[in-house]
């Protein structure tokens, strides 16, 4: 049996974020072949649903160490925009979990571009089925 390029391998949300995360915004994923066009916003191949990009802060000290930046999407399938929870810390982006969540390798050529090496990678899609508010026990695995 082939593994097919599009493998989804679920993992827990603390596999991922193991310190947490910080919901800093949710915005559509653009489909750019449908750029132009009343609605451009990207679908779900399997389920046709609206797709969702959420932006989080990783709370981990380790993360960013490799790529340069502790920001990280995670997408949602949905039919509307995914809203997150209150904050508990007024002035600060609220704590946010992730339910259903699954990591699909994939190649990242983006550092090959004319410089005579290519400096590509191996990065991972985040996906996500659900943003809630994060349980207690997640809050207290965290700390």
């Amino acid at each position: 049996m082939a593994v097919p390029n599009t493998i989804k391998v679920p993992v827990p949300f603390d596999y991922v974020f193991p310190t947490g995360a910080l919901c800093l915004g949710v915005e559509p994923v653009t489909d750019f072949d449908k750029r132009g066009q009343g609605d451009d916003q990207a679908r779900d191949k399997d389920t046709g649903e609206r797709l969702w990009v959420v932006k989080v802060l990783d709370l981990d000290p380790e993360a960013g160490k490799f790529g340069g930046t502790k920001e990280v999407k995670v997408k949602i399938a949905a039919p509307v925009q995914p809203v997150p929870p209150a904050s508990k810390i007024p002035g600060y982006p609220p704590a946010v979990m992730f339910t259903d969540v699954t990591l699909t390798p994939y190649v990242d050529s983006q550092r090959c571009k004319g410089s005579g090496k290519c400096r590509a990678r191996q990065a991972w899609s985040i996906r996500a089925g659900a943003m809630t508010e994060p349980t207690a026990a997640a809050t207290k695995q965290a700390a």
